[in-house]
């Protein structure tokens, strides 16, 4: 009789203490386990202690193999976790969600120096918190920017499936862009080494991609494709040279405002949408000079200069041979703003991204 109440008790030990380790064994070690339950079983079972040892022994192995399921089972979530929060290059990811720029500064503080903007719908390495600020990391710049207009986690990541533009990295000094998937095709334009273009299709040999609003192929020997999200603009890419006049600088600063807003064919708005010529137009007529919807026919109006001598607000053509389809401002520093596709909207690019037809001047000194 007392062997059998003996056994009675030993098996219902034995289910509180599974019961426990499968509680538990998340924030509790092994060992910490296999110590709290040997004492209940000593103290239980010392008429029998014969049993004790053998059942402790028992239980500690059990716990070991569920601590270490446990363990392995939280190795791989996190392993998942990391997995699944990668896109782009991007591993703990943030979205600005704003309408124009989001501003990034030194420290965490409204006074605090400006280092970057980050446009709306950019993305973002998260590095850490600071109270109401984020500390993140977006193409070349890095700093504190405001929680609240951050989307992040899952929400981040499934948006940015919407955001994710495929480029190719000329890898070259000179890419030629061509018409046709031919090296016989007529010549589109040149690209200079590290622009970049957006993938319509990767056909094997050659890549069918976008140049501003017009098709052209490329060789995908002289490039690197990838998937990319947008990033931060640095300070330096809004910056102008000395010795520019006033109005210069005005009117380069107030186009650079619309950077990140939709590139609409045929528009003329610079916040719901605009195209190459009606950018151009639109932050021209607020400085009293008015011109066509046209890009060839912008070309028509002020000086021909050399593209050496180009100062902020002048103009900068692009097209095939010498027929005209691009136009964009110069804002100094070799870099221009403009309406460029449907794709990446109102952005800034180097001058050169594509050589230049003819560069003019509708501004005085």
């Amino acid at each position: 009789m007392k062997n059998t109440y003996i056994s009675l008790k030993i098996f219902g030990l034995v289910a509180v203490a599974f019961i426990s380790v499968a509680a538990f064994s998340d924030t509790t070690s092994a060992a910490e386990v296999t110590s709290g339950v040997s004492s209940v079983f000593t103290d239980a079972l010392s008429e029998d202690t014969t049993t004790t040892a053998g059942i402790s022994s028992y239980l500690a192995d059990c716990i070991e193999t569920s601590n270490a399921q446990a363990t392995l089972m939280y190795a791989e979530d996190a392993t998942t976790s990391s997995s699944y929060g990668s896109i782009a290059g991007f591993t703990n990811l943030g979205i600005a969600i704003v309408e124009g720029n989001l501003n990034v500064r030194e420290s965490a503080s409204e006074d605090a120096e400006l280092v970057g903007k980050m446009p709306g719908d950019s993305a973002c390495e998260i590095l850490g918190t600071e109270g109401d600020w984020t500390y993140i990391e977006s193409g070349d710049v890095t700093g504190y920017v405001k929680t609240e207009y951050l989307i992040t986690g899952s929400e981040a990541r499934e948006y940015a499936q919407s955001l994710v533009t495929t480029v190719a990295s000329c890898n070259t000094v000179t890419l030629r862009v061509r018409q046709e998937a031919s090296t016989e095709s007529e010549i589109l334009a040149l690209m200079g080494e590290g622009e970049e273009l957006e993938v319509i299709e990767d056909l094997g040999d050659w890549i069918k991609v976008n140049v501003d609003d017009e098709e052209g192929y490329i060789s995908a020997e002289y490039v690197t494709v990838e998937d990319k999200l947008p990033t931060a603009m640095t300070m330096s890419e809004v910056q102008y040279g000395q010795g520019v006049s006033d109005v210069r600088v005005a009117l380069t600063q107030f186009a650079c405002q619309f950077v990140g807003n939709p590139y609409v064919w045929g528009g003329t708005s610079l916040t719901n949408g605009a195209d190459c010529s009606g950018f151009v137009l639109s932050v021209f007529a607020q400085y009293g000079i008015y011109l066509p919807h046209s890009s060839a026919a912008q070309a028509g109006y002020g000086t021909r200069i050399s593209a050496s001598e180009a100062q902020p607000g002048d103009l900068f053509f692009y097209g095939s041979g010498s027929s005209i389809s691009h136009v964009a401002i110069y804002i100094g520093n070799g870099q221009i703003v403009h309406a460029s596709n449907a794709r990446t909207g109102i952005k800034i690019s180097s001058a050169y991204y594509r050589s230049p037809i003819c560069v003019t001047r509708l501004l005085g000194n």
